[in-house]
């Protein structure tokens, strides 16, 4: 699994390489700008930027950083996430300053380099090194790096029907936890696969999918999925296993336990009570990037 990230350092990366295969990327290196080098910024306005030397705005490379960013888009088909520099005018993502000539800043926006990645790459999950340093934000990250990666597998193994049945069987208490909407609008969509084009098909839902991922998967969300699941096995579990499980239930919700054991007492039933449905739920696949589990 190829993870693409901007020149940056940090703390999970020594963890995230038994995950991934880095790719990393200097953009303002690759334009020849050097190491060391005086730094450029963005002036214009939220629609309009130029990327120039602080010291002397004529040295401008805002056409070589759009070029070079055009060719890593085509080129980085692969890589199935990008982490960018926070604040940097080519690879910063998020509230970027733009000026005016004066010093004065007008607008915050998004790096000229990291534009071009994202916008021939819309469903590319991609964050800031800044942001990451959130546990909940990481975790929502990487899990969706993980699940586009399977589907980029699965369009290189070769798109059918079935194979695009099988895909979202596999993620449907993973997208529930997230985006209960979304979860149904799928739903929906393949129930008509039939009469649909498939490639057409495969593309309004993976637009849908990567956007209702993006969601944030809460406790409360989470439960909902854990007592979808728990119902399984409610024909095999004893008054003692159920009075348990909502006790555990009830202590996931205060705060007072992970998620994580529920997950290991749900397979701790599947394994005594098999179903070939759940033994394919990535849902129950628990993370292991960092040693902290989503909440």
């Amino acid at each position: 699994m190829f993870l693409s990230l901007a020149p940056c350092w940090l703390w999970q990366t020594q963890a995230l390489a038994k995950q991934f295969e880095f790719v990393p990327i200097c953009p303002e290196v690759a334009i020849g700008l050097g190491i060391p080098r005086t730094p450029i910024r963005l002036i214009g306005n939220k629609d309009n930027q130029r990327a120039v030397n602080v010291r002397d705005e004529s040295i401008d490379v805002t056409d070589q950083l759009i070029a070079y960013g055009r060719k890593q888009a085509n080129e980085l088909n692969y890589i199935s996430g990008y982490i960018f520099k926070k604040a940097s005018p080519s690879c910063g993502l998020f509230n970027v300053k733009i000026y005016q000539s004066d010093n004065q800043v007008l607008h915050a926006g998004t790096g000229l380099f990291t534009k071009e990645i994202t916008s021939a790459n819309p469903l590319l999950p991609v964050e800031e090194e800044g942001r990451l340093n959130d546990k909940g934000l990481r975790n929502n990250f990487l899990q969706r790096v993980e699940i586009y990666h399977r589907w980029q597998q699965l369009i290189q193994e070769g798109l059918s029907r079935k194979a695009l049945l099988n895909f979202h069987t596999q993620h449907k208490y993973t997208l529930l936890a997230h985006c209960e909407p979304t979860y149904r609008h799928l739903g929906r969509l393949l129930a008509d696969i039939g009469n649909q084009d498939i490639h057409q098909c495969a593309d309004n839902y993976i637009e849908s999918l990567m956007n209702g991922l993006k969601e944030t998967a809460t406790p409360g969300k989470h439960i909902n999925v854990l007592e979808h699941i728990a119902g399984y096995f409610k024909q095999h579990l004893d008054s003692h296993d159920k009075s348990e499980f909502r006790q555990l239930i009830s202590d996931y919700r205060s705060g007072a336990l992970s998620r994580d054991t529920l997950v290991i007492l749900l397979k701790h039933y599947l394994r005594k009570h098999p179903n070939r449905y759940l033994e394919n739920q990535h849902y129950l696949t628990r993370n292991h990037y960092d040693g902290m589990s989503a909440q």
